[in-house]
């Protein structure tokens, strides 16, 4: 059974969707988490749910409380602790018909699931010349600053990124974990899901159950500037609205776009906003080497290096394990980074 932690068990109800009526509620990330899950399963008799505690413990970040009662535990299926095996009956049971969502506990764990999703579940399509798909979800909390250890704290986007066939979404506000999960689900291949686990329960947004789902490989500009573009994603968006807001203070119009799907990345609309600026700030959280932001500023350096105006800036976690918690502060790129990195791009005439 999964170690019980305080920050894990604190929650609030969830709004329902009753027949007929759209519910509206300001909640949390995890909540819209949860919210995207029941409609689904409501509107999909063929989605089902597995993971470690999954069930009848509604996951050790509470995401899928109350699944098990209103499903029953043929659809929410506890597992093993046995993260290959989780990833394994996944893909069966979508090259079999199913809609299957796995959740691999924390995101250090989920290193054992590559070989499923790199040797099966991204190949199936092309293994099969179209004839099976894949349409899973392999759901994960990813990220620091919730004081767990090292292997509970980890930032593998790049690493999936890099596999083939396969889509890899990263939300960072309850609205966008809400339409970015239900786009995931209905997609017919597979997409793993990484939830910042920091965002969890860091603010409220009103959300409405109606089932509208976002689209995939889209970015989203969550504010628009005229002098330099912040780009980032995941747990990172928070601490790059509060930079523009600095930014702001001292006469700095930023544009901020958060990324949401990874990979296949809507580089356009990236391309768009720095011919717009003329400069670019990359933010992750993950270890600077082959990051994420690298891949960003490459697609820069090929397709907009003549808008331009100066050096793309990448703003990241140094290339170290995640610390214990009292280093977490120092090992999370802040808001202060990301504003010293664009007065830097702003230096440049």
């Amino acid at each position: 059974m999964a170690t019980r932690h305080p920050y894990l068990v604190t929650h609030t109800s969830s709004p329902v969707s009753r027949h007929g009526v759209i519910a509206v509620a300001q909640i949390t990330l995890v909540e819209a988490i949860n919210l995207a899950l029941k409609h689904e399963m409501e509107r999909d008799s063929g989605v089902v749910v597995l993971g470690q505690d999954v069930g009848v413990d509604g996951g050790v970040f509470r995401a899928t409380l109350g699944l098990s009662e209103r499903f029953g535990p043929e659809r929410v299926i506890d597992t093993p602790l046995a993260e290959a095996l989780i990833a394994g009956m996944t893909i069966g049971m979508a090259v079999e018909g199913l809609k299957p969502i796995a959740e691999i506990q924390f995101s250090g764990f989920a290193y054992t699931v590559i070989d499923q999703i790199v040797n099966h579940a991204g190949r199936m399509r092309h293994r099969t010349r179209g004839r099976l798909s894949c349409p899973m979800v392999l759901r994960t909390p990813c990220g620091a600053g919730i004081h767990a250890p090292e292997h509970h704290s980890e930032s593998p986007e790049a690493m999936f990124a890099h596999i083939p066939g396969i889509r890899v979404v990263y939300p960072s506000s309850p609205r966008r974990a809400y339409g970015l999960l239900l786009a995931a689900i209905r997609d017919p291949d597979p997409v793993v899901f990484l939830e910042p686990t920091r965002l969890y329960r860091l603010f409220r947004e009103e959300v409405a159950d109606n089932g509208e789902a976002l689209a995939l490989d889209a970015c989203f500009t969550l504010r628009e500037g005229t002098d330099v573009t912040l780009v980032t994603w995941g747990p990172m968006v928070p601490e790059t609205l509060a930079a523009a807001d600095e930014l702001a203070e001292h006469g700095v119009a930023a544009e901020v776009i958060d990324v949401a799907t990874l990979k296949p990345l809507d580089m356009d609309t990236i391309l768009a906003s720095v011919a717009r600026t003329g400069r670019c700030v990359v933010v992750t959280e993950a270890p600077r080497t082959a990051s994420f932001a690298s891949e960003i500023a490459a697609g820069l350096a090929d397709e907009g290096l003549l808008t331009l105006l100066a050096p793309v800036q990448r703003v990241t976690a140094c290339d170290v394990v995640v610390p214990f918690s009292r280093l977490e502060d120092q090992y999370i790129p802040g808001k202060a980074r990301i504003v010293a990195a664009a007065k830097k791009a702003l230096a440049f005439a």
